[in-house]
């Protein structure tokens, strides 16, 4: 009887080892090594993963190639099409002028303190593009150092410099930084803006610092330049000499943005209109404007367009602006062999605001007609004694409906 029930014993320690060592093997890490076809075991970064146990490394799926925005992207016939959009003045912040909560900070706190809020109607377009460049018309400093020339103007821009970040987030590449506003906290906020731009991958076009950038392998330079105290015949003497630089650097594409006229004019003056001209006569391949508020009509001259002004875009320096109506112009160029032609244009009519009952520095493309109509008859109806004035203003792409 002792004798059986050792051997009984004897029988369930086995069975119990066999078991154990069974789930030992479950728990237990496997190692499979993967030899190459010399023979020589895979380690390292190469090490290849074997689930199923086959011997046989499993098949991965291989990670695609970041795209490079600047390799070059060819068409049939050997050359690039960009597609480029441009907007007015982008102002920002707050007005120093003013104490207390600016109008921005109170809508940004509105938004739940989401900086991307100015731009969140606009982002898939721009992000849609090739090169979207607007007028950044203000300073990302915290300095409090007034421009002392300005100290008695009503208003001074100032921003957060951490506030940069809606731009880059928001599908937009460069700005045109030549404007009456650039310097409101003197030459420590000029600094400073300019240094904030540049670290969030900004590039900014002034007057003695033009752009350069790569996109889809074509070389492109901006200029900017603003025409106030006079200063018409410093540009006439300078711009040629500015141009035809980029081109000697390679730039297949030159673009001129001027801050201009006077405010609340629906159209340019006649210094506007032979500069804008001038402009392309000394090889620009466009130009664009700002500084009235106000959208101007568009013109068609020797092969190039001219924006006389695109308006505001999302402008924080009044809550109830009298016109809310802007647009985004939008231009596709195809360059072969180093030299660009302007294909095609469109224009995006938008309120420079998601509401009607005060500016929320939203800009929102209208979706009524009536309200597109309007911003056509605008622009055609103020662009009568242009001689080189557009004679439509599409809405969409050829072929597109």
């Amino acid at each position: 009887m002792r004798k059986q029930w050792i051997i009984s014993l004897a029988l369930i320690m086995m069975l119990f080892c066999v078991y154990a060592g069974a789930f030992a093997q479950e728990d237990e890490e496997v190692s499979i090594v993967i030899y190459d076809q010399n023979g020589n075991a895979i380690t390292g970064e190469n090490a290849m993963v074997d689930e199923d146990g086959d011997g046989q490394p499993d098949e991965t799926p291989v990670p695609e190639p970041t795209k490079d925005p600047a390799a070059p992207v060819y068409q049939a016939d050997g050359s690039i099409l960009l597609t480029m959009s441009f907007t007015g003045d982008v102002t920002i912040g707050s007005n120093i002028q003013y104490s207390g909560a600016s109008i921005f900070e109170k809508e940004l706190k509105k938004q739940n303190g989401n900086i991307d809020f100015p731009f969140r109607n606009v982002k898939e377009i721009f992000d849609a593009d090739d090169l979207t460049m607007v007028n950044f018309e203000g300073t990302l400093t915290i300095s409090n150092e007034k421009n002392p020339k300005k100290a008695d103007y009503s208003y001074l821009f100032r921003a957060d410099p951490s506030y940069v970040s809606m731009l880059p987030d928001n599908g937009i590449d460069t700005v045109s930084f030549e404007n009456n506003h650039a310097n409101d906290l003197g030459e420590q906020g000029l600094k400073d803006t300019k240094e904030t731009l540049l670290s969030a991958g900004i590039t900014y076009a002034s007057e003695d610092e033009p752009a350069l950038m790569t996109v889809k392998g074509v070389k492109i330079g901006s200029l900017a330049y603003q025409t106030f105290d006079g200063h018409y015949d410093v540009i006439y003497e300078k711009m040629p000499q500015d141009i035809a630089a980029l081109r000697q650097q390679g730039c297949e594409v030159v673009i001129v943005s001027y801050h201009w006229g006077d405010e609340e004019d629906y159209a340019p003056n006649n210094n506007q209109v032979k500069l804008g001209r001038a402009t392309v006569d000394a090889g620009a391949d466009l130009v664009v404007g700002h500084h009235s508020h106000r959208i101007n009509p568009i013109e068609y001259y020797n092969g190039k367009y001219i924006c006389y002004s695109l308006g505001n875009f999302s402008f924080a320096g009044n809550n109830k602006p009298k016109d809310m109506s802007t647009y985004i112009f939008q231009i596709q160029m195809r360059v072969k062999d180093g030299e660009a032609s302007s294909e095609q244009f469109r224009i995006i009519p938008c309120r420079i605001s998601s509401r009607t009952d005060y500016n929320d520095f939203t800009p929102t493309p209208y979706t009524k007609d009536t309200n597109v109509e309007a911003v056509l008859r605008v622009l055609k109806e103020n662009g009568k004694k242009l001689e080189y004035v557009v004679e439509e203003y599409p809405l969409n792409w050829l072929g597109e409906e």
